[in-house]
């Protein structure tokens, strides 16, 4: 399915907002995010997604709206698919916990609901 770049951006803000909930309702610390497998399976697959759809958007729409660093947020996305084994869950940990609330701010700064 093509997805428009208003849709991207309302899953990318969608996946952010559920991680983030998710991380804050279960209590979850960095700490738990550098030793627990099951925890980092599942905070992969919406980095993944969110990921993708930043990939995906048009050229145009990044340079618009230049505020938020998509090629870093797309480059996360191919080491973790593409160099799973080398992850660096610090990184990512640091992603989570301080990267993404400041991801939500942007996104709904732009986001047309």
């Amino acid at each position: 399915m093509k997805y428009s770049d208003e849709q991207r951006i309302k899953r990318i803000y969608e996946n952010a907002v559920k991680l983030r909930d998710y991380i804050e309702t279960n209590n979850i610390r960095k700490e738990d995010m550098l030793t627990s497998v099951p925890l980092q399976w599942l905070v992969t697959t919406p980095l993944y997604n969110i990921g993708e759809h930043v990939y995906n958007l048009s050229n145009d729409y990044k340079k618009t709206n230049n505020t938020i660093p998509w090629l870093m947020i797309s480059g996360l996305r191919h080491r973790l698919v593409h160099d799973y084994d080398g992850t660096n869950w610090n990184i990512i940990a640091d992603v989570v916990f301080e990267e993404l609330p400041a991801l939500i701010t942007e996104l709904e700064k732009i986001i047309t609901i």
